[in-house]
This record gives C-alpha cells, structure tokens and sequence, in this order.
C-alpha cells in the first residue's frame, strides 16, 4: 500500500489495525495496515516496502497520513525457526501502543 493509498483508507475505512514491526536484531522499523478482512499490506514507496531507521521517522509518516495510533511489535525469527507461530501476530502479548 503506497503513502497515497494510506491515506484514501484512512479516509474509507474505520475499522483497521497499523502495526510498527521492529525485527530483532535489527534498527530498521517497517509498517504494515490489516484491514477488517485479516489482509496485511506492508506500507510501499516505488513498489518496494518501506524501511525506517527511527520511531520518530514513522510518527512522521503517519501523522502525514491522518495516522494518530499504531502498535509497535518485535518480530524475533526464533519464533518461526522453532516451528511456533510468528510471536509479533499475537494480538495482546507483544505489542506496544503508540499514540502520537
């Protein structure tokens, strides 16, 4: 979902999910909606996903996009490596609120 896109279902929809992923290991945050459906689409610029280097550098983004609540998850490969289900998807045990 490109920036412009973002901010139509921002504007369409009002029932939706933004999750900040964080992976371990790693400094780099990317952003994904999830609709009511259950269908995730991973924040894009130019057809590729985009990639953070800074929290502040996602409030922006989204601010800009009529964003004002998200949740920040860690997503840790241990997880799926050891055959568990993908630990960032539980919905109460591993996300953060963020509200800017």
């Amino acid at each position: 979902m490109e920036i412009s896109e973002l901010k139509r279902f921002v504007d369409a929809e009002h029932d939706f999910e933004i999750r900040v992923i964080s992976h371990a290991g790693s400094r780099m945050y990317r952003v994904e909606v999830e609709d009511l459906e259950g269908q995730r689409y991973p924040l894009m610029r130019r057809g590729k996903p985009m990639l953070f280097r800074a929290l502040d550098d996602v409030y922006s983004e989204l601010k800009r996009a009529g964003i004002h609540r998200a949740y920040l998850v860690q997503w840790v490969a241990h997880d799926e490596v050891v055959g568990r289900e993908p630990h960032y998807q539980s919905p109460l045990t591993s996300r953060m609120p963020l509200v800017f």
